[in-house]
């Protein structure tokens, strides 16, 4: 689906901000790429979607070259990207407008433009807000509103490039389901994220430092590997951090990366008592 080959970027001419990068993502996967800051992540993100072209090597997109500029439509049709931010991205008043305002410019029919709005809106729980105004939402409804504007484009791929950063718990929580709820419809899906329960859900793991991946594997593997993240400046997640507390103080828990799994075995010891 998107693979980088020996992919090298540079701002300035001098350092190489990505260094190297070898990556697959396969259709249906669901990646959650994590670094601190400075180590490429966002770079990387926008080389998926042809933001950025690389300066050696080359980033295929659904087997198409991102420098090749016939290409272009077709890989920001199949790589749709959503920004920190929400604000840099929301460009009209209305909801409907804002998300209708990508397929309108497909030149879509009215009846379908209607029927992927609401689609869309339906996928990230914004139904019945059709005519709020974009000013008046809180910023994790702002930020479904920008996937949901993404979405109505129809992409196989979603990039998320720090999405959760300026939420609150309740907008991140949102959030999250509804990028677990896409990925599990089948599409692929790709987190740049600094919230290791974030990345927990993702089926793989990748650690970005100085513009190379260290680390790769499953969650289980990565997100428990306290040396290697410590290291590049994250944490693990506090399911994690928490159970080997308990282990250290006595308490016979296994490791876990979730909360609620990590909730459930402690109920089930509980109880057995």
């Amino acid at each position: 689906m998107i693979t980088f080959d020996n992919t090298r970027f540079t701002y300035n001419g001098q350092r190489f901000v990505l260094d190297g990068i070898d990556l697959h993502v396969r259709p249906g996967e669901y990646v959650a790429i994590l670094g601190g800051n400075g180590s490429g992540k966002s770079t990387l993100a926008k080389h998926m979607n042809a933001l950025l072209v690389p300066d050696e090597g080359t980033v295929t997109v659904d087997g198409r070259s991102t420098v090749d500029p016939d290409a272009l439509y077709l890989i920001r049709s199949t790589a749709g990207m959503v920004f920190q931010n929400p604000d840099d991205q929301l460009v009209a008043t209305l909801v409907e407008n804002d998300v209708a305002f990508g397929p309108e410019n497909l030149g879509l029919p009215a009846d379908d433009l209607r029927e992927r709005v609401t689609e869309a809106l339906h996928t990230v729980g914004l139904q019945g807000f059709e005519l709020r105004e974009t000013a008046q939402l809180s910023g994790g409804q702002k930020q479904r509103v920008a996937i949901a504007g993404v979405l109505a484009m129809r992409p196989r791929v979603l990039i998320l490039d720090e999405a959760s950063a300026m939420l609150d718990p309740r907008g991140r929580t949102g959030l999250l389901r509804v990028m677990e709820q896409l990925h599990q419809a089948g599409m692929t899906v790709v987190t740049i994220t600094h919230s290791m329960e974030e990345a927990a859900l993702a089926d793989r793991v990748l650690i970005l430092d100085d513009g190379r991946v260290v680390r790769e594997g499953a969650p289980a593997d990565v997100l428990t590997d306290a040396a290697a993240l410590t290291e590049r400046g994250l944490t693990v997640p506090f399911a994690t951090e928490l159970s080997r507390c308990l282990q250290q103080a006595g308490v016979p828990v296994g490791t876990h990366l979730h909360d609620n799994d990590l909730e459930e075995e402690l109920c089930a010891l509980i109880s057995s008592r």
